[in-house]
Formats: C-alpha cells, sequence, structure tokens
C-alpha cells in the first residue's frame, strides 16, 4: 500500500483492490474468455437477436466497444455505454463502474 496511492475523491478506493483485480483477470483469462464469447455470439444469435454485456472495467470496454464497432455481423444498439444513475450508485456503490453495451445481429449476416 505504500508503493501505490490511494485513489481521489469520495470513492478512495484502496490499492490492493486494483492489484488483486488485474491479478484476477491475468489468473482467470477473463478478457481471453469474454473476447471469444463476443466472436461466438453473432453465430449464437438469429438475425436480430440482441446481446447485452455489462462491464465493470475499460479493458473489458474497449474490447466489446471494438468487436461490436469493428464486426461488420453487429449493429450498434447504443452509441455510447448505459451509466448507472446517482440514485443508482448511491444505493449500489458497486455500480459505480459500471457500463451498459448493446448490440444485435445483423440481419444481412
Amino acid at each position: 500500500r505504500s508503493c501505490v496511492p490511494r485513489g481521489r475523491g469520495p470513492t478512495r478506493i484502496d490499492p490492493a483492490t486494483r492489484v488483486f483485480q488485474a491479478l484476477r483477470i491475468a489468473v482467470n483469462d477473463e478478457l481471453g474468455a469474454l473476447e471469444a464469447a463476443l466472436n461466438r455470439m453473432p453465430d449464437v444469435l438469429v438475425p436480430g437477436g440482441r446481446l447485452g454485456v455489462i462491464t465493470f472495467h475499460s479493458l473489458e470496454d474497449r474490447l466489446v466497444k471494438c468487436a461490436f464497432r469493428d464486426d461488420p455481423r453487429w449493429q450498434v444498439l447504443t452509441r455510447r455505454p448505459v451509466r448507472p444513475s446517482e440514485e443508482e450508485v448511491s444505493r449500489n456503490p458497486r455500480a459505480r463502474s459500471a457500463k451498459f453495451r448493446v448490440a444485435a445481429r445483423a440481419a444481412n449476416e
């Protein structure tokens, strides 16, 4: 904790939280699993079928955003991610970093 300063602002997240999150993501290959799922989903969904993804980390969000944007089999339905309201965050602080993105499988694919 002495090597990494605490976050700023009212939340002041403990530095150990970020370290353990990074370890968990690496050990469980969470980004690889997410990427594999995003690549497979257009084949699983019927044309017009929708996929909603909630991310809690910027690396996850970037994967989802790029997959939806770069794959012609997706039609992005949420131009910007849906974020929790201040009321939601006050009731559920863990929602503060959540982002929700939705895309539909393109009908012509």
